[in-house]
């Protein structure tokens, strides 16, 4: 991705521009860099260049490099050496050691972290090759090798070390080579230490950088210093990186001798490098701190008493230091230096200087050090000398400012908190260091205990309960060091700051004080006593406090203290927690529990014997006498023996527990429970349930029991179940024998809760919650119950009894069906129950119920309806309630309130199976689930067919969504689903409705029959069916639903695999039959989206030509249609196949599926020609039974085979095989078959001699359909789709000219039927037959045309004036609602039937239109031109007929829309029912010529209507009902002659015909006004914004393009010269709405573009941009927009880009100063730079290319001026001389032109005034960048401006300019006063801005 660093923009080979001039040196010449510099040294003598003499010349050309300053150079410098080190020998590379260790030095110092680690990689590589050789130059190595291990960057460091390691791989050789050359490395390093950042480099290089290379150097010298002692003068064992070495090296002793002398005379050179810990920057003070421990350590005799009293109180007082990076080091330093020197304490002020510093230290959480800092306390506090201190107040001041630290900083609590415990025991353990005699060492630990654990610790950890969730808030001090320790601890309380810490905090706070507390009992138990003694008095305090809700928060504290006991006290089994706090606190506050019943007090009581065990908490209350027991005590001895303590179990704490007040019940069971102890469960829990109900077994009875009874039953076996769950999953390890729920049974229990389910309404707030907890299966995993399973069976009967009730009461009689379906063996009638409770209320608590225990339903589904019928109860309300949401909001009599009851009731139950997975319902048993799917099936269909109160539309969607659900939630294996399909799609008396399938067949699809129902039958529940059926293909696929491929490894039944053994293949083929010939339905229909579903599975891979079901669909669908085949008319009047909207004419519903089925199979190319040569034969066969005609086969067949012969025939294009005869046996049968259909026609009479009753019009529509022809005429018509021999030919024009011959004034011949079949016949023999006809057969082809047309013509121009008249003559009485009504009825004037006969007409004209054109080009040289001349004008003749029949119907559009807006609809919706009819009239005009337009314009302006020809094509191509064709011939018309010049700009004259040229009636001076038509204006001056927000394809945004185009297309065609032009151009620029260029780039994808033009091959290009890319290149080309509005339909996405993108090309090159405005004025800086991007990469070029072409070539016809083209540099050089003067022009166009403006730079000027100069220039700038057109324009006016101004035309004063420099006027206005003459437009605009109307020369009034 992009270059590497530091390639810059060569190839790696070549090298830089500075070592290129380096290398032309001569050989001898040293290596100079900039400035005369070798390397950091100024080159002075010529003897430098020896240095190199001897060096290989490559190398030494790379080591020159290494000299430059920028580090690109370097990096490549040391790149190619390192490459060249691995080639060369170690000979040649020994002789550049020298100079590569001055450069080596250098580099190691350079600011670049990636040149110093290329630098060691060098050196690794140099020491490889070089080897032993190195030896003779280690020592001038060695000094900088080892400053480069310690460099700040640790990649770069580690780099160094490689090269170090690659030199010496062994430990033993690397220190060997520290030894022999230890003096050179101190001396190194000694001079690193005195550099200052001025003495590094030269002055070139910045300040800041200076400053962090001197710091690198500091710290890393001293590092490397530290280091080096260590190793040479430490112990063996001392040295760091050489621990490995056991020998002593040879001379070790001498290299320590030395060691120690240089760092001595370092350490008193340097000052004892205490001025580096005055350093700013943190590296410097680590690593003098480093230094420091490594003097203290090996050189401990330096440090004297003189220099003492300097370093003490420096490193003493070092807690100063704020900065965490250097406290690892500083600690080191610090603790060594304590530790070596004991007296250094009395040379310091120990308050001032230690602990003033480490008070503030600790305040501030060690700055952030607390991993290093926390655990070097301990050690700090044991090298305190006990002298220097005052014990008790040093404690306490120290733990004080420890804890407010801990407050201060976000420290790792962990470390802080054992910290804290570690120093506060190893205070108590050295207490004798500060006291003498054991009164004091007493006095002092209680002082300790007392300030820092009670008040300090455990008052702060009493604290903590104020936090929520997750968050506490604690206090802290603020306190002065001054302040008394006592007064401090005191004041705490009173000083509170809210700090928040995390909720672990209060854990480890805890942990911390229960190891003190630990440490403090194996110390000196008798120190417990103040903490025992403050525990019981909180604990006291909470107990009678209870109200208090800071106290009531302070018991959770009290209980997760209890819980730390546990974890970390009784695990390692020590007792003392309980026998010295626990105990003795329980013993004391017992009785008030009891008494006070308070929530916190008992569940105290529950926290201890959780944790400590219900059995040592009893004897604890024993033995302390806590309670009166009666007879029992305990002296601490042998455990509390079974019978005494189920004595106390049962007679003091079950009834307590069982019997608390509301409030405290929940914490009284808890206690309960916990009290449970494992061996004794069973008797424990017999006892509880005994007391809880009360009562014997034989004694219940349903809603016996009491309220409060099941409330706490209830609320205990909720809990019980929790205790359950915890123990399954380990969470209580105490207790592991009530695991299982077989041990919570109990016979008292079943009774009790079958009592509750069963009892009836009101119902107890606590019985829904007593039968949840119970039963269980809240969730899937929790599945285990606490009744019986004969008690479990009993409770869901009645609940599922309830629900069928409630169903049973539903208004909707489906609901009532699947009600019916669900009666269950020993289910009680519910008649009584009706009779007796509220049902809504039953109904709830039943699914309460079921809502905490559904899953467990699961357990005993085997055997038994109670599951299925239950959950399809489920389904089915929720279902009711879906259905109801649509009758809720219509209705608002009472019954609706009980519905919105049930439907509220639903709600609540769709909620609960939203809880239920799918998973849940497959792991049902078979029998289970297909009883389940079952019930649900059958309550779908109900819904379907028996439902009518709820819309249509809502029940399939419903219905489908409920069937879906019912697949996906019942189905594992397609054979599941096609069981349930199987039962869904079963017959009945309502379905199917047109096919009966056989039900008994095994692949169901063997055979079928024909149901015998009327056409006319009532099939709405069949149409929902369907639509059911449609919307599940689209969600399941076809292959799921009409055919199904089987697989044995999925058959999970023995049933599915003897039907899969019957066949792998299976499909419903009846089915797709049955939806074809439902044709449509709510929301689909068989073309809109069946027919594309199945077409595209057919296409798939999923399709097998072996499942044979497009042939059984066929099959079905013929068979229906032959049946059904003589009822109905079956007329078509089009000579092409038949189309989309002429087969809703086909009533028969066989017929017409089955004649779009074959479209389909056809023309997706799924069939081909061989199964249309199949399907040809078997009509062929079916036509006749016997001897006579089939009837019905006759009346199909003809439409049928419209659709086969294509397939059947290929087509011929060449017309030399025109006559060629068939080859195949299929194509002569084919042809032989029809030639006797023809001569069976032919004994038939004419048409004129129409007789009623024959099967004339059958016989001719079947040979009629045998020669297809194309849908589009002209010329393309003339490749016909059969090609036919000459005897059929002859057949076919004896069947032509046998109508031709007959008497033509017969009354026959006006029958419409004969029309039809005349005109049909007519453009056929003119298709396949003209090459044979004579010059009568045209006349009588023309003949009959013409008259068709002309006939059509007077019926729409009589419709325009009959809507003329509506809108003239309304009077002001009409509302809308009339004048709509009366257009309704003009419009009825429009006969179908004579437009159909037109339409056949129109297609025969365009071929004819189309053979003329080929015989005028073959006849070019015919000497007869009479023939050409004849039909030319019969041709014009009917064109003119068209076009007047085009104007007539925009005309009536256009004065309709005059009135209203739904007028102009009421028109345009007529042309909607003949499109074919409408696209051959737009074909015929977009090819009519232009005189034939001409006369069409005139003779609609003679017209005389309201509304003119502009106004009518205006109506048509923006109608509110647009056809597309009828669209574009419009557009055609509006932008070619001769309508164009009147199209754009609105004028007073009159059109004058047949003038080429700017015909606009307006005065040619410049300063008058332009108006835009008012069809246009609104989408070019006043478009509104919110055309932004509409769809990117919606007609709005179309019309605005379509009205833009054709003003673009204005401009360009208008000569440029022309002053109409100019103004319309100055009118654009002031009044167009720009919005339009937004609205473009709305269309094309921008963000892709950069990338393109960034030349990122893996970016795929939208087809959006390319075609708006490829767009504007092209209409730039061009000029002309015609292709893209021609290919704008119909609009998509894609098309719309490319109208965009061409109309943006076109404005960047008519209206560039207009695009250049709006782009300038942009702020979106994304947006204007990828607008930027987008013009650079796709429209300049060919701009740029244009407009120099434009200049090259224009002649500005003058020997004064003169312009020259540079087309390389995009640069026009205009240069002007007159007399003695001259002048330069450079014109230069931006990269992006002309979206960034050009520059213009006057290179050149003679004899002219700096002030003209400048003048002109300005003058020029101004004329380029206002120009909106060519350049060469803007050239021409500029060089006119210059002829005008020396012909002494004065110019204006206001702009400096003869010629304006937008509407090129001149200037006229003058100053009556001082007679200046000025331009109207700049005087406008001065009078605009200074808000005055004065001379701007002499201020006299204008």
């Amino acid at each position: 991705m992009g270059r590497q660093k530091g390639d810059g923009a060569r190839s790696k080979s070549r090298p830089s521009s500075s070592s290129l001039a380096a290398s032309l040196l001569p050989s001898g010449s040293a290596a100079v860099g900039f400035g005369g510099y070798v390397g950091s040294s100024r080159l002075d003598s010529p003897l430098a260049s020896e240095e190199f003499s001897d060096i290989d010349s490559e190398m030494a050309q790379h080591l020159k490099r290494l000299a430059r300053k920028d580090p690109t150079t370097k990096l490549k410098g040391l790149t190619s050496l390192s490459m060249l080190l691995k080639q060369k020998s170690g000979k040649d590379i020994v002789l550049i050691v020298p100079q590569w260790a001055f450069e080596y030095k250098r580099l190691l110092m350079d600011y670049n972290r990636e040149v110093r680690r290329a630098t060691h990689d060098t050196m690794t590589n140099l020491v490889l090759a070089a080897g032993r050789d190195l030896a003779l130059h280690l020592k001038s190595l060695m000094g900088p090798w080892w400053f480069s291990q310690f460099d700040p960057v640790p990649e770069v460091a580690q780099c160094a070390k490689r090269s170090l390691q690659a030199a010496f791989p062994a430990p033993e050789k690397r220190l060997d080579a520290l030894i022999l050359c230890t003096s050179e490395i101190f001396m190194y390093l000694d001079e690193n230490l005195k550099l200052t950042p001025q003495s590094m480099s030269d002055k070139a290089t910045a300040l800041d950088e200076l400053e962090e290379m001197h710091q690198q150097v500091i710290s890393s010298s001293l590092l490397a210093l530290a280091t080096l002692i260590d190793i040479l003068v430490g112990s063996q064992l001392d040295r760091p990186g050489f621990e490995s070495i056991t020998a002593e090296p040879k001379h070790a002793s001498k290299a320590r001798a030395t060691a120690i002398s240089f760092a001595e005379k370092l350490f008193s050179s340097h000052r004892y490098f205490l001025d580096f810990l005055k350093s700013q920057s943190p590296a410097i003070r680590s690593a003098t701190y480093s230094m420091l421990r490594s003097c203290i350590k090996n050189i401990p005799h330096a440090f004297k008493e003189e220099n003492m009293k300097t370093l003490a109180p420096t490193i003493l007082g070092a807690f100063q230091e704020k900065d965490p990076s250097c406290h690892l080091s500083m600690w080191d330093a610090m603790l060594l230096f304590c530790k070596r020197f004991p007296e250094c304490w009395r040379a310091v002020n120990v308050q001032k200087i230690l602990l003033n510093r480490l008070w503030h230290f600790l305040r501030n959480g060690c700055f952030g050090s607390q991993q290093i800092s926390y655990p070097s306390l301990v050690l700090f506090l044991d090298a305190l000398p006990p002298k220097e201190i005052e014990g008790e107040k040093f404690f306490l001041d120290f733990f004080q400012n420890l804890w407010i630290g801990r407050n201060a900083s976000n420290a790792d609590q962990v470390a802080f908190f054992q910290a804290f415990k570690e120093c506060f025991l190893w205070g108590l353990h050295n207490v004798s260091r500060y006291c003498n005699g054991a009164d004091a060492i007493n006095h002092f630990r209680v002082a300790l205990v007392d300030n820092v654990l009670i008040k300090l610790l455990w008052h702060d950890y009493m604290s903590f309960s104020s936090s929520k969730n997750e968050d506490v808030v604690l206090w802290r001090n603020s306190k002065d060091p001054s302040e008394s320790s006592t007064q401090l601890v005191h004041k705490r309380a009173m000083d509170k700051q809210n700090i928040k810490y995390p909720k672990s905090d209060a854990q480890n706070l805890g942990k911390c004080i229960f190891e003190i507390l630990s440490g403090i009992y194996f110390l000196d138990r008798d120190q417990l006593s103040a903490f025992c003694a403050t525990f019981q008095e909180n604990c006291l305090e909470i107990v009678k406090q209870t109200e208090n809700i800071e106290k009531t928060e302070n018991v959770e504290q009290i209980i997760k203290f209890l819980a730390l006991m546990g974890q970390y006290a009784v695990l390692k089994d020590e007792t003392w927690p309980l026998i010295h706090l626990v105990g003795p606190m329980l013993s004391k506050s017992f009785p008030l529990i009891r008494s006070l019943a308070s929530p916190d007090a008992v569940r105290l009581l529950s926290a201890a014997v959780s944790v400590f065990g219900p059995r040592k908490i009893i004897q604890e209350l024993i033995r302390n006498k806590g309670y009166s027991f009666g007879h029992l005590s305990y002296d601490g001895g042998e455990k509390l023996g079974k019978e005494d303590f189920l004595h106390i179990f049962k007679e003091i704490f079950t009834p307590w527990c069982l019997h608390g007040n509301d409030s405290s019940i929940n914490a009284q069971l808890d206690l309960l429970l916990a009290l449970f102890e494992d061996e004794y469960f069973a008797e424990q829990w017999c006892i509880v349930i005994t007391h809880a109900t009360k009562v014997e077994s034989c004694g219940f009875k349903p809603g016996s029991l009491e309220s409060n009874q099941i409330a706490v039953l209830a609320v205990l076996m909720e809990k019980a179940r929790e205790k359950l769950k915890e123990r399954k999953l380990g969470v209580d390890f105490n207790h592991h024998q009530d695991c299982q729920p077989d041990h919570w049974h109990h016979e008292l229990l079943d009774f009790a809760a079958v009592s509750v389910a069963c009892s009836l309404p009101p119902y107890g707030t606590s019985d829904s919650q007593f039968i949840r907890a119970v039963l269980g299966g809240s969730t899937e995993d929790d599945q285990a119950s606490f009744l019986s399973r004969d008690a479990m069976i009993l409770i869901f009967k009645d609940v599922l009894k309830k629900l069928r009730t409630f169903i049973m009461a539903s208004s909707f009689i489906w609901v009532k069906d699947a009600g019916s379906l669900l009666a269950v063996e020993a289910v009680d009638s519910i008649t009584e129950l009706e009779s007796s409770i509220n049902m809504l209320e039953a109904a709830q608590f039943a699914l309460e119920v079921l809502d905490g225990s559904f899953f467990c339903l699961k357990t005993f589904c085997e055997g038994s309806d109670l599951v299925p019928c239950i959950s399809a109860a489920l389904f089915i309300i929720g279902w009711e309630c879906n259905m109801a949401n649509e009758l809720v909001n219509s209705s608002n009599d009472q019954s609706m309130e009980i519905t919105k009851a049930r439907m509220n009731f639903g709600e609540a139950l769709l909620s609960l199976r939203g809880k239920i997975s799918n998973a849940f319902w497959q792991s049902l048993s078979i029998p289970s689930q297909k009883r389940l799917g079952s019930i649900l099936i059958l309550t779908i269909r109900s819904a379907i067919f028996k439902e009518d109160k709820v819309n249509a539309n809502e029940i399939i969607s419903l219905c489908s969504l409920w069937m879906a659900e019912v697949l996906e939630c019942l189905c594992q294996d397609q054979y599941q689903e096609q069981n349930f399909l199987d039962l869904f799609l079963a017959n009945s008396d309502v379905w199917p409705l047109w096919i009966m399938p056989d039900s008994g067949c095994a692949k169901r699809t063997a055979s079928f029959k024909i149901k015998e129902v009327s056409i006319k039958t009532n099939t709405t529940g069949s149409h929902k069916f369907v639509a059911i059926i449609e919307k599940l293909i689209s969600a399941l696929g076809i292959d799921r639903v009409i055919t199904v491929c089987g697989s044995n490894t999925l058959s999970p039944t023995e049933e599915a695999s003897k039907e899969l053994a019957t066949s792998c293949f299976y499909s419903r083929a009846w089915l797709a039959a049955e939806i074809l010939c439902t044709w449509k339905w709510e929301g689909g229909s068989a073309l809109g989206s069946f027919l594309p579903l199945l077409c595209s599975y057919a296409k798939s891979e999923n399709y097998s030509p072996k499942e044979g079901l497009l042939d059984s669909i066929v099959n079905i669908l013929l068979h229906g249609a032959l049946v059904y085949g003589a009822s109905g008319e079956l007329r078509f009047f089009n000579v092409w196949p038949i189309s989309s909207d002429e087969k809703e004419i086909i009533e028969e519903p066989f017929l017409r599926a089955l004649v779009s089925f074959l479209i389909i199979l056809f023309t997706e190319n799924i069939w081909g020609r061989d199964q249309a040569v199949i399907l040809f034969g078997l009509l062929a066969n079916k036509l006749f039974i016997g001897e006579s005609v089939n009837a019905e086969c006759l009346r199909i067949l003809p439409l049928i085979l419209s659709v086969l012969i294509r397939p059947l025939c290929s087509t011929v294009s060449d017309e030399s095989h025109r006559d060629a005869f068939p080859t195949s046996h299929e194509e002569n049968q084919i042809c032989d078959t029809i030639k006797d259909w023809i001569q069976r026609t032919l004994l038939f009479p004419p048409l004129t001699a129409w007789e009623a009753g024959q099967d004339m019009e059958k016989w001719l529509q079947l040979v009629l359909s045998c020669y297809p022809l194309t849908v589009v005429g002209g010329s393309k018509a003339l490749n016909l789709e059969r090609d036919i021999d000459p005897v059929e030919r002859s057949l076919l024009l004896d069947l032509f000219r046998k109508q031709k011959h007959a008497a033509k004034s017969a009354a026959a011949s006006q029958l419409p039927v004969v029309q039809i079949l005349l005109s049909k016949l007519i453009a056929v023999s003119v298709g396949y037959c003209w090459t044979e006809f004579s010059e009568e057969d045209w006349e009588f082809v023309l003949f009959h045309l013409r008259r068709w047309i002309e006939s059509v013509v007077v019926m729409m121009e009589e419709v325009a004036e009959n809507v003329n008249d509506v809108i003239i003559n309304r009077s002001s009485s009409d509302d809308k609602e009339v004048i709509l009504k009366k257009l309704e009825h003009a419009a009825l004037l429009l006969d179908s039937l004579r437009i159909n006969v037109a339409r056949n007409a129109l297609y025969a004209f365009s071929l004819f239109s189309g053979l003329t054109e080929l015989q005028n080009a073959e006849d070019a040289d015919n000497s007869n031109p009479l023939r050409r001349e004849r039909w030319d004008l019969v041709k014009d003749r009917i064109v003119e007929a068209i076009l007047r029949l085009f104007f007539s119907t925009g005309v009536a559009e256009a004065i309709a829309s005059s009135s209203y807006t739904e007028a102009s609809s009421v028109i345009a919706s007529t042309r909607l029912d003949h499109p074919h009819f409408w696209d051959l009239i737009a074909s015929s005009i977009v090819d009519s010529s232009l005189h034939a337009r001409d006369r069409a314009v005139r003779s609609v302006e003679l017209w005389g209507l309201s509304k003119g020809p502009i106004s009518s094509l205006y109506a048509i191509l923006f109608s509110s009902k647009p056809v597309p064709s009828l669209q574009y011939a419009a557009y055609f018309i509006l932008a070619t002659e001769p309508v164009s010049n009147s199209a754009i700009i609105n004028k007073g004259t009159t059109y004058l015909v047949g003038n080429t040229t700017d015909t606009c009636d307006i005065d040619s001076s410049s300063e008058e006004g332009i108006q835009l038509r008012e069809d246009i204006s609104c989408m070019i001056e006043k478009l509104p914004y919110e055309i932004l927000e509409v769809d990117l394809v919606a007609q709005q945004r179309v019309y605005v393009f379509l009205a833009w185009s054709l003003l673009l297309s204005h401009l360009l065609s208008s000569p440029s010269s022309s002053p109409t032009r100019e103004r319309l151009i100055q009118h654009i620029q002031e009044s167009a709405n720009s919005t339009i260029l937004d609205c473009i780039f709305q269309h094309i994808p921008l963000e892709l573009s950069s990338a393109y033009s960034s030349k990122k091959k893996d970016i795929e290009i939208p087809a959006e941009l390319l075609e708006a890319a490829n767009a504007a290149a092209r209409a730039i080309s061009t000029g002309s927009l015609l292709f893209d509005v021609e290919s704008l339909w119909p609009v998509g996405s894609v098309k719309m880009a490319s109208l965009a993108g061409a109309i943006f090309g076109l404005m960047l090159r008519v209206l560039p100063a207009y695009v250049r405005q709006w782009f300038s004025d942009l702020r979106d800086r994304s947006a204007s730079s990828l607008i930027e991007s987008f013009t650079k990469s796709w429209c300049s070029p060919p701009l740029i290319a244009d407009e120099l072409s434009q200049i090259k070539k224009a002649s500005f016809a003058d020997e004064n001026f003169s312009v020259s083209v540079s087309k390389s540099a995009n640069e026009v050089v205009a240069t002007y001389t007159k007399d003695e003067t001259g002048m330069d022009l450079v014109i230069r166009l931006p990269q992006s032109y002309p979206l960034r403006s050009v520059d213009v730079d006057c290179t050149r000027s003679l004899g002219i005034s700096e002030v003209k100069q400048r003048k002109w220039l300005l003058s020029m700038i101004s004329f380029v960048r206002n120009q909106n057109g060519a350049l060469a324009e803007a050239i021409r006016i500029w060089k006119n401006n210059f002829d005008k101004e020396f012909e002494g035309v004065e110019e204006c004063p206001i702009c400096y300019s003869v010629i304006h420099t937008v509407n090129h006027s001149l200037p006229r206005l003058a100053c009556k006063t001082c007679k200046h003459k000025f331009h109207s437009a700049c005087l406008y605009k001065w009078f605009s801005t200074s808000h005055k109307s004065t001379c701007p020369l002499c201020q006299s009034p204008f």
